[in-house]
């Protein structure tokens, strides 16, 4: 019994043995060069704000923040307008996944909206002001385009401008909101 245990050890340890004269093969897949997010650092964090003069009244909550390794810019939005004499209350969340454009200096934002659109936005950053521009998508508003442009106006306030054009008609002023930055909550002082 102790033999055959021997021959079978010996059996299967040859190719063992033979598979260690050959060097291990490593695969490695290699990574794009980190996204360059500079340009929009000042957008990371919390704001909210309601919508200004001339538009339907409204509350605007927006949360931006790098994710997955730092690899992408996840943005939230949660808009809620009043009704008006031309166009009914509107609550809307969006989830935006943001990353740069192959070939270029600009960025692309895929938008996924509680209502079921996905649409592909180009994202291009002009200094204080970052323009956000239609491109179809997987399941994009049939019939309707908007456009977005946030402009910095101070360290933490901006204002967002959504345009909207029904089909075959040009862009009109939807709504303009003044956001500002949320104030991380105080730490608690320890207690005594």
């Amino acid at each position: 019994m102790f033999a055959c245990l021997i021959t079978l050890a010996c059996a299967m340890g040859g190719p063992v043995l033979t598979g260690k004269d050959k060097p291990p093969i490593q695969y490695q897949i290699p990574l794009p060069a980190p996204p360059d997010y500079s340009a929009l650092e000042w957008l990371e964090g919390e704001w909210t704000g309601t919508t200004l003069d001339k538009s339907p009244p409204g509350k605007v909550h927006l949360t931006v923040s790098l994710d997955l390794g730092k690899q992408f810019l996840v943005l939230r939005e949660e808009v809620a307008l009043d009704s008006t004499d031309s166009a009914p209350a509107m609550k809307e969340s969006w989830m935006g996944v943001l990353c740069p454009e192959l070939g270029s200096t600009g960025f692309v934002l895929r938008v996924f909206s509680s209502q079921g659109f996905i649409t592909r936005y180009r994202v291009k950053v002009d200094g204080p002001q970052v323009r956000l521009n239609p491109e179809g998508g997987d399941r994009p508003m049939p019939d309707w385009l908007f456009r977005k442009t946030l402009d910095r106006t101070g360290p933490n306030e901006f204002t967002e401008t959504v345009q909207a054009a029904p089909h075959n008609k040009s862009f009109f002023d939807w709504y303009t909101a003044h956001l500002a930055r949320v104030s991380p909550p105080a730490k608690p002082s320890p207690a005594p």
